[in-house]
């Protein structure tokens, strides 16, 4: 199956929303930081990437993305960062890493307690893992959204898709890294945004969690229509649009 797409102008779409959590996280960085290697895994297109080395213009700034689409337009910034194509993964490091920031990407990752210690595990002396995942699986935007791609003629194209999926518990995230830290600092917060325009909460998770499942209908665009179609009325019952 081909592997999702990315649509940089989809995903910007809702920046000033999306940000929110990643600006959070970034605050949260200890005050003597002094990082000389940075890697973004899952930069997308670049933003933050390119806040890191506006912050410490002295360390190497490295983006790391699958997707060529968002990396071409990373690649439009002025900042000086090492834009890399590749799968977080997979991804191993050179050298010891001060900073691993990785905002809104790895819930796309399996295996997740394997991950989290493999990441810790590549931090130089002092390190900071900085990981921000939207707790997104449980939420009743993303229930309806499986129940509308199981409840359809396009559910035999879609069953076995895997979009988002649910977290760990908080106390797994802890045990996978706590015997490697010298602090663990786990939160969460909830984000009520107002979102304008028609569609809106579509138009939101065509932007990400709908991507798996609008590559798997490409090849038929009725379905694809359609579903989409039937998505929006479902959500627009769930979400009325309001003055």
């Amino acid at each position: 199956m081909t592997s999702p797409a990315w649509d940089p102008q989809q995903y910007n779409r809702f920046e000033r929303q999306r940000d929110r959590a990643a600006i959070d996280l970034l605050s949260h960085l200890p005050d003597d930081l002094d990082p000389h290697e940075i890697w973004d895994i899952g930069c997308g297109t670049g933003q933050h990437a390119a806040l890191l080395k506006r912050r410490w213009p002295g360390a190497q700034v490295h983006g790391l993305d699958s997707s060529a689409a968002m990396l071409e337009q990373a690649r439009g910034l002025p900042d000086d960062v090492r834009w890399v194509q590749g799968d977080l993964e997979r991804w191993a490091p050179d050298a010891p890493v001060d900073l691993i920031l990785a905002n809104a990407s790895l819930q796309w990752a399996p295996d997740h307690a394997a991950l989290f210690r493999r990441l810790t595990q590549a931090l130089a002396p002092g390190g900071v893992l900085a990981v921000q995942m939207p707790m997104a699986w449980e939420t009743r935007h993303h229930t309806l959204m499986r129940q509308t791609a199981a409840d359809g003629p396009w559910r035999e194209r879609l069953s076995g898709v895997d979009t988002i999926q649910p977290l760990l518990a908080a106390e797994a995230y802890y045990d996978a890294v706590a015997d490697l830290c010298e602090e663990v600092d786990i939160w969460t917060t909830a984000y009520l945004h107002v979102l304008e325009g028609e569609d809106a909460v579509l138009e939101w998770m065509k932007g990400t969690a709908l991507r798996p499942y609008l590559t798997a209908l490409c090849e038929d665009p009725a379905s694809r229509d359609a579903f989409l179609t039937r998505l929006g009325q479902v959500l627009g019952e769930a979400f009325p649009q309001r003055p």
